[in-house]
C-alpha cells in the first residue's frame, strides 16, 4: 500500500515550493507545463487527491477559529469560551462557536460545514456520543486536510493533535482524600457513564484515594448518570437508601442537585452530610449552603487552547512540530458545604 503524502511532502521530494504544488496540482498556467506534470505524475504514483479544503487553506486566512463544547448548562464551557475569545481578539481572531448537544452527527455536521475554508481552525471537546461511539473520522480527515485541531477537557489518545487538559485523577483523588482526612468514610460519587472520558477519570481519582487510605470500595455508593435531563430520583434513592456521610460530584449540577434533594430529605448540610462538587460555578458560589469544589481555571484552559491553535496557525516552520498535551493545574475552593 503507497504511503499518503501532504503537499508539504509532494514539494520537500521535488524540491519546489508548496505554493507550485498547489498550483500545479490545479493546472495553473502560472506553472511551467513540465512541472505541472512532474507534480501530478509524482501525486498520482502516491494516489494523492487534491482536495478544496487544504487548498483553501493555503491561499487564504479567515482569522476565524471555531469553538465547539457538548453542551451549554455547565458553567465551565462558559469560562472557557470566555478564555478563548480574549486570547484570539487580541491577536486579531474571531471567535464562531457551534454547540453539538452530545451529538456524534451534530459534531460530524458541525465540523464538515465549517471545514470547507470558513474558520481556519477547531478547538473542541468531544460530544458524549462521540466518545461513546469512539467514532473520530471526522477529526482525522480536517487534520489530514490541514487544518489544525486542539482538544480540551474531553479528549481522546487516539487522535494526534493539541490538547489542553487537566489531571482528572489527581484532581479527584485530592478532593475524596480531603473529605477522608476530615473523618469521613462513607462517601458517594455521583459521576458520568465510563464513556465520558472525565467522570471514568474522576471515578479513578475516587477509588484511588478509597484504596489508600484502606477503605472498602461499596459500589451501591456509586452513582453512575448518563441522561443529564432526567436524573433526580436517581440520586435521592442513592439518599434514602444508603448510609452516606459525604457526597462528590463530579461536575456542579450533580452536585447542586444532591444539595437540594439532601435539603428535601431532611439532611443538614454539612453536619449531616458533606458535598464536593467540580467547577467553580457561579451556582456553587451562590448556592445556599455554599459548595466546596475543584476549580478547573476553564478561562486559563480557553486561554491556553486558543494560544495553542493560533501558533500553530501562524507558525513558518516548514517541518512538522510535535503536538503538545498541556495540563491546566486545579485547586479545591472550600466552602460551606463541607466540615471545617
Amino acid at each position: 500500500m503507497k504511503r499518503k503524502v501532504t503537499l508539504k511532502q509532494i514539494a520537500k521530494e521535488l524540491d519546489v515550493s508548496i505554493s507550485t504544488v498547489s498550483k500545479s496540482l490545479r493546472n495553473s498556467l502560472e506553472i511551467s507545463e513540465d512541472t505541472r506534470q512532474k507534480v501530478q505524475a509524482f501525486a498520482k504514483l502516491y494516489n494523492y487527491k487534491p482536495n478544496n479544503i487544504a487548498l483553501s487553506l493555503k491561499n487564504k486566512k479567515t482569522k476565524t477559529i471555531c469553538i465547539i463544547i457538548p453542551e451549554i448548562i455547565h458553567h465551565f464551557f462558559a469560562t472557557v469560551i470566555s478564555g478563548v475569545e480574549h486570547v484570539a481578539n487580541e491577536n486579531g481572531y474571531n471567535v464562531l462557536v457551534c454547540l453539538s448537544d452530545e451529538s456524534f452527527d451534530k459534531e460530524v455536521i458541525n465540523m464538515e460545514m465549517l471545514a470547507s475554508g470558513s474558520i481556519d481552525g477547531f478547538i473542541m471537546s468531544l460530544s458524549k456520543e462521540t466518545q461513546q461511539k469512539k467514532d473520530f473520522h471526522h477529526i482525522t480527515e480536517v487534520i489530514n486536510q490541514g487544518m489544525p485541531v486542539v482538544m480540551f477537557d474531553r479528549v481522546t489518545n487516539e487522535i494526534l493533535c493539541d490538547k489542553i487538559i487537566i489531571d482528572d485523577v489527581h484532581a479527584a483523588h485530592n478532593a475524596t482524600q480531603f473529605l477522608i482526612d476530615k473523618g469521613l468514610k462513607k462517601i458517594a460519587l455521583i459521576t458520568t457513564v465510563d464513556y465520558v472520558s472525565v467522570g471514568k477519570l474522576r471515578t479513578d481519582g475516587y477509588k484511588k484515594a478509597l484504596k489508600s487510605n484502606d477503605i472498602d470500595i461499596n459500589e451501591n455508593l456509586i452513582l453512575k448518570i448518563e441522561d443529564t435531563e432526567d436524573f433526580d430520583h436517581y440520586i435521592e434513592e442513592l439518599l434514602q437508601n444508603n448510609d452516606i456521610e459525604a457526597i462528590f460530584a463530579v461536575n456542579e449540577l450533580f452536585a447542586v442537585t444532591a444539595l437540594k434533594i439532601a435539603n428535601k430529605l431532611g439532611k443538614n448540610i454539612p453536619e449531616d452530610i458533606s458535598i464536593i462538587g467540580f467547577t467553580d460555578g457561579i451556582i456553587s458560589k451562590y448556592s445556599t449552603p455554599s459548595i466546596t469544589t475543584v476549580s478547573q481555571n476553564g478561562i486559563k484552559m480557553g486561554g491556553k487552547a486558543a494560544k495553542m491553535l493560533i501558533d500553530r496557525l501562524e507558525s513558518e516552520d516548514e517541518e512538522e512540530e510535535q503536538y503538545k498535551t498541556e495540563v491546566i493545574e486545579t485547586e479545591l475552593v472550600e466552602r460551606e458545604s463541607t466540615k471545617n
